[in-house]
Protein backbone atom coordinates (compact mmCIF):
# COMPACT_ATOMS: atom_id res chain seq x y z
CA UNK A 1 0.00 0.00 0.00
CA UNK A 2 1.62 3.28 -0.80
CA UNK A 3 1.79 6.10 1.36
CA UNK A 4 2.46 9.83 1.88
CA UNK A 5 6.37 9.50 2.08
CA UNK A 6 6.06 8.01 -1.64
CA UNK A 7 4.55 11.16 -2.75
CA UNK A 8 7.82 12.98 -2.59
CA UNK A 9 7.56 16.68 -2.32
CA UNK A 10 4.74 18.07 -1.45
CA UNK A 11 5.31 21.68 -1.36
CA UNK A 12 2.86 23.89 -3.59
CA UNK A 13 0.80 20.64 -4.36
CA UNK A 14 -3.14 20.54 -4.35
CA UNK A 15 -3.64 17.86 -1.95
CA UNK A 16 -7.30 15.90 -2.50
CA UNK A 17 -7.54 14.27 1.23
CA UNK A 18 -10.86 11.65 1.83
CA UNK A 19 -11.60 11.97 5.60
CA UNK A 20 -14.07 10.74 7.32
CA UNK A 21 -15.83 13.65 9.09
CA UNK A 22 -19.41 11.61 9.36
CA UNK A 23 -19.99 12.48 12.79
CA UNK A 24 -22.96 12.79 14.72
CA UNK A 25 -24.77 15.94 15.75
CA UNK A 26 -27.55 17.14 17.70
CA UNK A 27 -30.73 18.95 16.77
CA UNK A 28 -29.06 21.87 16.82
CA UNK A 29 -26.19 21.46 14.77
CA UNK A 30 -24.02 20.58 17.94
CA UNK A 31 -21.40 17.63 16.98
CA UNK A 32 -21.52 15.25 19.84
CA UNK A 33 -18.28 13.02 19.35
CA UNK A 34 -15.78 14.62 17.36
CA UNK A 35 -13.95 11.52 17.08
CA UNK A 36 -13.58 10.81 13.61
CA UNK A 37 -12.69 14.65 13.39
CA UNK A 38 -10.10 14.55 15.84
CA UNK A 39 -8.58 11.38 13.94
CA UNK A 40 -8.36 13.28 10.68
CA UNK A 41 -6.01 15.92 12.66
CA UNK A 42 -2.78 13.81 12.05
CA UNK A 43 -2.61 13.36 8.72
CA UNK A 44 -3.77 16.90 7.57
CA UNK A 45 -0.77 18.17 10.13
CA UNK A 46 1.35 15.96 8.34
CA UNK A 47 0.65 17.50 4.86
CA UNK A 48 0.13 21.32 5.98
CA UNK A 49 4.11 20.48 7.51
CA UNK A 50 5.27 19.41 4.18
CA UNK A 51 3.77 22.57 2.23
CA UNK A 52 0.91 21.09 0.68
CA UNK A 53 -2.67 22.75 0.19
CA UNK A 54 -5.09 20.46 1.30
CA UNK A 55 -8.16 20.14 0.33
CA UNK A 56 -10.49 17.83 3.03
CA UNK A 57 -13.38 16.03 1.14
CA UNK A 58 -15.71 14.19 3.21
CA UNK A 59 -19.76 13.31 3.85
CA UNK A 60 -22.05 13.42 6.71
CA UNK A 61 -25.46 11.75 6.94
CA UNK A 62 -27.96 10.26 3.96
CA UNK A 63 -28.37 13.26 1.74
CA UNK A 64 -30.73 12.37 -0.98
CA UNK A 65 -28.16 13.61 -3.46
CA UNK A 66 -28.51 17.16 -3.09
CA UNK A 67 -27.98 20.14 -0.75
CA UNK A 68 -29.96 19.30 2.49
CA UNK A 69 -28.99 22.28 5.27
CA UNK A 70 -28.78 19.57 7.94
CA UNK A 71 -25.87 17.68 6.69
CA UNK A 72 -23.63 20.56 5.95
CA UNK A 73 -19.89 19.89 7.05
CA UNK A 74 -19.58 23.65 7.99
CA UNK A 75 -19.63 22.80 11.64
CA UNK A 76 -17.25 20.03 11.07
CA UNK A 77 -14.97 22.72 9.41
CA UNK A 78 -15.15 24.83 12.33
CA UNK A 79 -13.95 22.25 14.85
CA UNK A 80 -11.25 21.26 12.70
CA UNK A 81 -10.06 24.60 12.56
CA UNK A 82 -10.20 24.09 16.25
CA UNK A 83 -8.58 21.37 16.47
CA UNK A 84 -5.50 22.34 13.57
CA UNK A 85 -5.46 26.07 15.02
CA UNK A 86 -5.95 27.40 11.99
CA UNK A 87 -7.84 28.89 9.77
CA UNK A 88 -9.98 26.41 7.34
CA UNK A 89 -11.82 27.69 4.71
CA UNK A 90 -15.22 26.24 3.77
CA UNK A 91 -16.21 25.59 0.30
CA UNK A 92 -20.08 25.92 0.14
CA UNK A 93 -20.76 23.08 -2.73
CA UNK A 94 -18.48 20.57 -4.00
CA UNK A 95 -16.72 20.86 -7.51
CA UNK A 96 -18.77 24.50 -8.19
CA UNK A 97 -17.66 27.90 -8.30
CA UNK A 98 -17.13 27.93 -4.16
CA UNK A 99 -15.10 24.71 -4.34
CA UNK A 100 -12.57 26.43 -7.46
CA UNK A 101 -12.63 29.66 -6.19
CA UNK A 102 -11.41 28.56 -1.99
CA UNK A 103 -9.26 25.83 -3.90
CA UNK A 104 -7.05 28.93 -5.88
CA UNK A 105 -7.19 30.33 -2.80
CA UNK A 106 -5.18 28.17 -1.03
CA UNK A 107 -1.50 29.03 -0.50
CA UNK A 108 1.10 26.45 0.89
CA UNK A 109 0.14 24.74 4.48
CA UNK A 110 -3.67 26.22 3.88
CA UNK A 111 -6.64 23.98 4.42
CA UNK A 112 -10.22 23.89 2.85
CA UNK A 113 -12.97 21.60 3.80
CA UNK A 114 -15.61 21.16 0.96
CA UNK A 115 -19.55 20.86 1.38
CA UNK A 116 -20.86 16.70 1.52
CA UNK A 117 -20.06 15.23 -0.64
CA UNK A 118 -23.02 13.28 -1.07
CA UNK A 119 -24.91 16.41 -1.86
CA UNK A 120 -23.98 15.57 -5.15
CA UNK A 121 -26.04 12.59 -7.28
CA UNK A 122 -22.67 11.14 -8.68
CA UNK A 123 -20.71 10.17 -5.29
CA UNK A 124 -22.22 7.40 -4.20
CA UNK A 125 -23.92 6.70 -7.88
CA UNK A 126 -24.19 2.85 -9.14
CA UNK A 127 -23.82 4.52 -12.54
CA UNK A 128 -20.12 4.46 -13.62
CA UNK A 129 -20.35 7.02 -16.12
CA UNK A 130 -22.20 9.48 -13.28
CA UNK A 131 -20.09 8.12 -10.71
CA UNK A 132 -16.93 8.86 -13.20
CA UNK A 133 -17.90 12.22 -14.20
CA UNK A 134 -18.02 13.29 -10.26
CA UNK A 135 -14.74 12.51 -9.93
CA UNK A 136 -13.21 13.78 -12.85
CA UNK A 137 -14.41 16.88 -11.37
CA UNK A 138 -13.02 16.30 -7.75
CA UNK A 139 -9.62 15.17 -9.36
CA UNK A 140 -9.40 18.43 -11.40
CA UNK A 141 -9.42 20.41 -8.04
CA UNK A 142 -5.98 18.70 -7.11
CA UNK A 143 -2.54 17.48 -7.98
CA UNK A 144 -2.32 14.24 -6.06
CA UNK A 145 -5.25 12.47 -3.68
CA UNK A 146 -5.06 10.98 -0.27
CA UNK A 147 -7.08 8.25 1.47
CA UNK A 148 -7.63 8.50 5.16
CA UNK A 149 -11.45 8.23 5.26
CA UNK A 150 -10.91 4.61 6.74
CA UNK A 151 -15.29 4.40 7.72
CA UNK A 152 -15.77 4.58 3.96
CA UNK A 153 -13.04 2.27 2.53
CA UNK A 154 -15.60 -0.77 2.26
CA UNK A 155 -17.91 1.51 -0.31
CA UNK A 156 -16.89 1.74 -4.47
CA UNK A 157 -17.72 5.69 -4.26
CA UNK A 158 -16.61 8.39 -6.17
CA UNK A 159 -14.51 9.77 -3.53
CA UNK A 160 -12.95 6.70 -2.60
CA UNK A 161 -12.27 4.54 -5.66
CA UNK A 162 -12.67 6.70 -8.84
CA UNK A 163 -10.96 9.57 -7.62
CA UNK A 164 -7.93 7.62 -7.28
CA UNK A 165 -7.93 5.89 -10.24
CA UNK A 166 -7.61 9.59 -11.75
CA UNK A 167 -4.43 11.09 -9.36
CA UNK A 168 -1.41 9.93 -7.90
CA UNK A 169 -2.86 8.35 -4.57
CA UNK A 170 -1.95 6.95 -1.17
CA UNK A 171 -3.28 5.83 2.21
CA UNK A 172 -3.13 8.62 5.26
CA UNK A 173 -1.70 7.70 8.21
CA UNK A 174 -4.64 7.12 9.56
CA UNK A 175 -5.45 4.09 7.34
CA UNK A 176 -2.30 3.28 7.77
CA UNK A 177 -2.75 2.64 11.51
CA UNK A 178 -6.41 0.49 10.98
CA UNK A 179 -5.47 -1.91 8.55
CA UNK A 180 -1.99 -2.33 10.76
CA UNK A 181 -3.95 -2.66 13.98
CA UNK A 182 -6.88 -4.89 12.29
CA UNK A 183 -4.20 -6.95 10.80
CA UNK A 184 -3.20 -7.89 13.91
CA UNK A 185 -6.85 -9.37 14.75
CA UNK A 186 -6.15 -11.84 12.06
CA UNK A 187 -3.13 -13.22 14.00
CA UNK A 188 -4.29 -12.86 17.35
CA UNK A 189 -2.24 -13.45 20.46
CA UNK A 190 -4.58 -16.11 22.60
CA UNK A 191 -7.19 -16.41 24.36
CA UNK A 192 -9.02 -14.02 21.95
CA UNK A 193 -12.51 -13.09 22.55
CA UNK A 194 -15.01 -10.87 20.52
CA UNK A 195 -17.54 -9.17 21.87
CA UNK A 196 -20.43 -8.09 19.73
CA UNK A 197 -23.67 -6.03 20.67
CA UNK A 198 -25.41 -3.51 18.35
CA UNK A 199 -29.42 -3.97 17.47
CA UNK A 200 -29.41 -6.71 14.55
CA UNK A 201 -27.87 -10.28 14.00
CA UNK A 202 -28.30 -9.55 10.19
CA UNK A 203 -25.74 -6.79 10.42
CA UNK A 204 -23.24 -8.85 11.38
CA UNK A 205 -23.84 -12.22 9.58
CA UNK A 206 -20.56 -12.60 7.94
CA UNK A 207 -18.88 -11.53 10.57
CA UNK A 208 -19.66 -14.15 13.13
CA UNK A 209 -19.27 -16.88 10.18
CA UNK A 210 -15.57 -15.94 10.16
CA UNK A 211 -14.98 -15.48 13.71
CA UNK A 212 -16.21 -18.58 14.62
CA UNK A 213 -13.15 -19.71 12.61
CA UNK A 214 -10.88 -17.50 14.36
CA UNK A 215 -11.68 -16.56 17.61
CA UNK A 216 -11.92 -18.29 21.12
CA UNK A 217 -14.63 -16.59 22.89
CA UNK A 218 -17.87 -14.92 21.34
CA UNK A 219 -19.27 -12.69 23.76
CA UNK A 220 -22.82 -11.62 22.66
CA UNK A 221 -24.93 -9.14 23.69
CA UNK A 222 -27.04 -6.16 22.76
CA UNK A 223 -30.27 -6.09 20.86
CA UNK A 224 -29.08 -8.96 18.80
CA UNK A 225 -28.92 -11.52 21.87
CA UNK A 226 -32.41 -11.81 21.49
CA UNK A 227 -32.24 -14.31 18.45
CA UNK A 228 -29.90 -16.15 20.08
CA UNK A 229 -32.30 -16.43 23.59
CA UNK A 230 -34.80 -17.50 20.88
CA UNK A 231 -32.95 -19.86 19.20
CA UNK A 232 -32.24 -21.71 22.45
CA UNK A 233 -36.11 -22.19 22.72
CA UNK A 234 -36.54 -18.62 25.47
CA UNK A 235 -39.37 -16.70 25.71
CA UNK A 236 -37.81 -12.84 24.63
CA UNK A 237 -41.14 -10.52 25.59
CA UNK A 238 -40.95 -7.41 23.40
CA UNK A 239 -37.19 -7.61 22.78
CA UNK A 240 -36.11 -6.56 19.44
CA UNK A 241 -36.36 -10.32 17.85
CA UNK A 242 -35.45 -11.32 13.88
CA UNK A 243 -37.46 -14.06 13.73
CA UNK A 244 -36.09 -15.09 9.79
CA UNK A 245 -32.55 -15.66 11.46
CA UNK A 246 -33.04 -18.40 14.41
CA UNK A 247 -31.88 -21.28 12.12
CA UNK A 248 -28.71 -19.19 11.11
CA UNK A 249 -28.32 -18.39 14.57
CA UNK A 250 -29.03 -22.08 15.24
CA UNK A 251 -26.18 -23.17 12.76
CA UNK A 252 -23.57 -20.86 14.45
CA UNK A 253 -24.61 -22.84 17.79
CA UNK A 254 -24.06 -25.88 16.36
CA UNK A 255 -20.51 -24.74 14.87
CA UNK A 256 -19.32 -23.09 17.85
CA UNK A 257 -19.89 -26.11 19.44
CA UNK A 258 -17.96 -28.47 16.97
CA UNK A 259 -14.87 -25.90 16.67
CA UNK A 260 -14.83 -26.07 20.72
CA UNK A 261 -15.53 -21.90 20.46
CA UNK A 262 -17.09 -20.34 23.28
CA UNK A 263 -20.20 -18.25 22.99
CA UNK A 264 -21.15 -16.91 26.10
CA UNK A 265 -24.45 -15.65 26.32
CA UNK A 266 -26.18 -13.95 29.41
CA UNK A 267 -27.73 -15.16 32.04
CA UNK A 268 -29.98 -12.15 32.88
CA UNK A 269 -31.26 -9.15 31.38
CA UNK A 270 -32.62 -5.76 32.19
CA UNK A 271 -36.02 -5.54 31.24
CA UNK A 272 -38.11 -2.93 30.87
CA UNK A 273 -41.98 -2.40 30.23
CA UNK A 274 -41.35 0.49 27.08
CA UNK A 275 -38.45 1.44 25.39
CA UNK A 276 -37.97 4.37 27.84
CA UNK A 277 -35.48 5.85 30.71
CA UNK A 278 -38.58 6.43 32.93
CA UNK A 279 -40.36 3.11 32.31
CA UNK A 280 -40.09 0.02 34.64
CA UNK A 281 -37.56 -2.18 34.36
CA UNK A 282 -36.07 -5.30 36.61
CA UNK A 283 -33.35 -7.53 36.16
CA UNK A 284 -34.73 -11.39 35.19
CA UNK A 285 -33.38 -14.51 33.91
CA UNK A 286 -32.12 -14.44 30.29
CA UNK A 287 -34.70 -17.67 30.01
CA UNK A 288 -37.53 -15.82 31.51
CA UNK A 289 -38.35 -12.63 30.51
CA UNK A 290 -42.17 -11.81 31.00
CA UNK A 291 -44.40 -11.95 27.33
CA UNK A 292 -45.20 -7.80 28.24
CA UNK A 293 -41.38 -6.71 28.33
CA UNK A 294 -38.67 -5.94 26.89
CA UNK A 295 -34.77 -6.52 27.37
CA UNK A 296 -33.06 -3.61 27.00
CA UNK A 297 -29.17 -4.09 28.84
CA UNK A 298 -27.17 -7.44 29.92
CA UNK A 299 -27.89 -7.97 34.08
CA UNK A 300 -25.14 -7.55 36.20
CA UNK A 301 -24.25 -11.17 36.70
CA UNK A 302 -23.84 -11.41 32.89
CA UNK A 303 -21.64 -8.24 33.14
CA UNK A 304 -19.32 -9.62 35.42
CA UNK A 305 -19.20 -12.89 33.51
CA UNK A 306 -18.24 -11.14 30.35
CA UNK A 307 -16.06 -9.01 32.06
CA UNK A 308 -13.92 -12.09 33.46
CA UNK A 309 -13.66 -13.45 30.24
CA UNK A 310 -12.45 -10.29 28.00
CA UNK A 311 -9.84 -9.49 31.65
CA UNK A 312 -7.85 -13.17 30.83
CA UNK A 313 -7.82 -12.17 27.28
CA UNK A 314 -5.00 -11.39 25.73
CA UNK A 315 -6.79 -9.78 22.29
CA UNK A 316 -10.28 -8.07 22.25
CA UNK A 317 -12.22 -6.72 19.58
CA UNK A 318 -15.59 -4.80 20.62
CA UNK A 319 -18.15 -4.15 17.91
CA UNK A 320 -21.32 -2.87 19.55
CA UNK A 321 -22.94 -1.76 22.78
CA UNK A 322 -24.32 -4.03 25.43
CA UNK A 323 -27.95 -2.65 25.76
CA UNK A 324 -29.33 1.16 25.21
CA UNK A 325 -26.31 2.86 26.43
CA UNK A 326 -28.16 6.07 26.06
CA UNK A 327 -30.46 6.01 28.38
CA UNK A 328 -28.71 5.94 32.27
CA UNK A 329 -30.76 2.47 33.27
CA UNK A 330 -29.48 0.31 30.55
CA UNK A 331 -26.01 1.83 30.05
CA UNK A 332 -24.36 -0.62 33.13
CA UNK A 333 -23.64 -3.29 30.82
CA UNK A 334 -21.81 -1.44 28.00
CA UNK A 335 -19.56 0.19 30.57
CA UNK A 336 -18.84 -2.89 32.05
CA UNK A 337 -17.36 -3.95 29.01
CA UNK A 338 -15.34 -1.10 28.91
CA UNK A 339 -14.46 -1.30 32.06
CA UNK A 340 -12.94 -4.43 31.23
CA UNK A 341 -11.30 -3.75 28.18
CA UNK A 342 -9.49 -0.75 30.13
CA UNK A 343 -8.34 -3.20 32.79
CA UNK A 344 -7.22 -5.43 29.86
CA UNK A 345 -5.16 -2.85 27.97
CA UNK A 346 -3.39 -1.81 31.06
CA UNK A 347 -2.36 -6.08 31.55
CA UNK A 348 -0.88 -5.88 27.54
CA UNK A 349 -3.03 -7.06 25.96
CA UNK A 350 -4.29 -5.59 22.30
CA UNK A 351 -8.51 -3.97 22.54
CA UNK A 352 -10.09 -2.50 19.46
CA UNK A 353 -13.16 -0.88 19.78
CA UNK A 354 -14.66 -1.31 16.42
CA UNK A 355 -15.89 2.13 15.71
CA UNK A 356 -19.33 3.34 15.09
CA UNK A 357 -22.08 2.79 18.60
CA UNK A 358 -19.13 0.86 20.65
CA UNK A 359 -16.74 4.08 20.08
CA UNK A 360 -19.68 6.71 20.80
CA UNK A 361 -20.53 4.83 24.05
CA UNK A 362 -17.32 4.84 25.92
CA UNK A 363 -16.51 8.29 25.17
CA UNK A 364 -20.03 9.42 26.08
CA UNK A 365 -19.72 6.70 29.20
CA UNK A 366 -16.71 8.76 30.28
CA UNK A 367 -13.44 6.61 28.84
CA UNK A 368 -10.82 8.37 26.81
CA UNK A 369 -9.26 7.18 23.53
CA UNK A 370 -5.85 5.90 24.95
CA UNK A 371 -7.54 3.82 27.44
CA UNK A 372 -7.56 1.25 24.96
CA UNK A 373 -4.93 0.01 22.29
CA UNK A 374 -7.14 1.14 19.43
CA UNK A 375 -11.01 3.13 18.56
CA UNK A 376 -11.20 1.96 14.72
CA UNK A 377 -13.00 4.78 12.84
CA UNK A 378 -14.85 2.53 10.61
CA UNK A 379 -17.42 0.31 12.42
CA UNK A 380 -18.79 -1.12 9.03
CA UNK A 381 -15.66 -1.36 7.52
CA UNK A 382 -13.75 -2.64 10.08
CA UNK A 383 -16.66 -5.75 10.29
CA UNK A 384 -15.88 -6.18 6.60
CA UNK A 385 -12.19 -6.28 6.88
CA UNK A 386 -12.53 -9.31 9.88
CA UNK A 387 -15.18 -11.10 7.58
CA UNK A 388 -11.90 -11.03 5.10
CA UNK A 389 -14.00 -9.18 2.47
CA UNK A 390 -12.06 -7.15 -0.34
CA UNK A 391 -12.56 -3.53 0.81
CA UNK A 392 -12.91 -1.11 -2.52
CA UNK A 393 -11.10 1.44 -0.82
CA UNK A 394 -8.25 -0.45 -0.16
CA UNK A 395 -7.55 -2.13 -2.70
CA UNK A 396 -7.37 0.70 -4.96
CA UNK A 397 -4.24 1.50 -3.43
CA UNK A 398 -2.37 -1.28 -3.74
CA UNK A 399 -2.79 -1.28 -7.53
Amino acid sequence: MRTIADLGDLRGKKVLLRSDLNVPLDKAGNITDDGRVRASVPTIKRLTEQGARVIVVAHLGRPKGEPDPQYSLRPVAQRLSELLGQPVAFATDTVGDSAHEVVAGLQDGDVAVLENLRFNKGETSKDDAERGAFADELASLADVFVSDGFGVVHRAQASVVDVAERLPQAAGGLVETEVGVLSRLTRPRRPYAVVLGGAKVSDKLGVIENLLKEADTLLIGGGMVFTFLAAQGYEVGKSLLEADQIDTVKGYLAEAENRGVDIVLPTDIVAADAFSADAHHEVVAADAIPADQMGLDIGPDSAEAFGAKIRESKTVFWNGPMGAFEMAPYAAGTKAVAEALVDATADGALTVVGGGDSAAAVRQLGFHDDQFTHISTGGGASLEYLEGKTLPGLAILED
